[in-house]
């Protein structure tokens, strides 16, 4: 059991190290063709792991609240969303207060910014696959090891575009191809270790579990929509984006379904 559970950890963030990776063999940039399809392609696997892997689980585990099971689920999403907006309110005041070895402030560059800022939602990532496993651990029925598996190949999949929009980017302002790589793949370590961590106390409160899944969701749904349909749509060529996202929900869909 606990290397399955070990496995389902790291594997979001070996999406992000194979994501990270593509500065080696590809252009300083990506296309934004290209772009526009990873990103659809994430927000489809997003959205559908939210519904399947954490909603759906967190209002099963509360069916003797009767009328009111929706009760867990509502209140964790709007917290999940509340928190990642402040997150993105407290992410441009810290990006105005970075400090040189001298002591000297410096504004952070655009860049810089960027992963700071996807290094930062990674963390609601890292949250929904720890508590995840932390269900299946905690023995809990609407939780199959199956489908925590199924969540974590899904965000594993979503990871890559984002470990190549950190690294490549880092690249073109003139860095090294490895240290490029190694930034990316630093802006994925929060995830394995924020879900080791959720695991942890998530054992502790049990009781919560409905309220963890649906924050977690709600976190997810919101980078979807703030950062991912955003990106996706702008601009000519609009539909590639959403027939991405159509392939991305259809496929963590039956991951969800087969696996769990």
């Amino acid at each position: 059991m606990w290397h399955r559970v070990l496995t389902g950890i790291i594997f979001p963030f070996f999406g992000t190290s194979l994501g990270a990776a593509c500065v080696y063999f590809m252009k300083r940039q990506l296309n934004i063709n290209v772009t526009k399809a990873l990103n659809g392609f994430a927000g489809g696997v997003m959205v559908a792991a939210s519904v399947w892997s954490l909603i759906l689980p967190a209002i099963d585990q509360v069916d003797y609240m009767g009328r009111f099971a929706f009760f867990p689920a509502v209140a964790g999403f709007i917290l999940g969303i509340l928190f990642l907006i402040l997150v993105d309110r407290v992410t441009p005041y810290l990006s105005n207060r970075f400090f040189k070895t001298n002591g000297e402030l410096v504004k952070m560059s655009n860049t810089s910014m960027t992963v700071f800022a996807v290094t930062l939602h990674n963390i609601p990532e890292g949250m929904a696959v720890g508590v995840a496993f932390a269900g299946v651990l905690a023995g809990s029925p609407e939780i199959t090891l199956g489908g925590a598996m199924a969540l974590s190949i899904g965000i594993g999949i979503q990871n890559f575009p984002e470990g190549a929009i950190i690294s490549m980017p880092v690249h073109a302002d003139g860095k090294s191809k490895n240290r490029s790589f190694i930034t990316g793949l630093l802006s994925g370590v929060v995830e394995p270790v924020g879900a080791v961590i959720t695991i942890l106390f998530t054992s502790l409160f049990v009781p919560a579990m409905p309220y963890l899944l649906s924050f977690a969701a709600g976190a997810m749904i919101y980078v979807v929509v703030q950062e991912l349909v955003p990106e996706m749509t702008s601009g000519e060529r609009s539909y590639l984006g959403v027939i991405m996202f159509s392939l991305g929900f259809a496929a963590m869909m039956m991951l969800d379904v087969a696996l769990g």
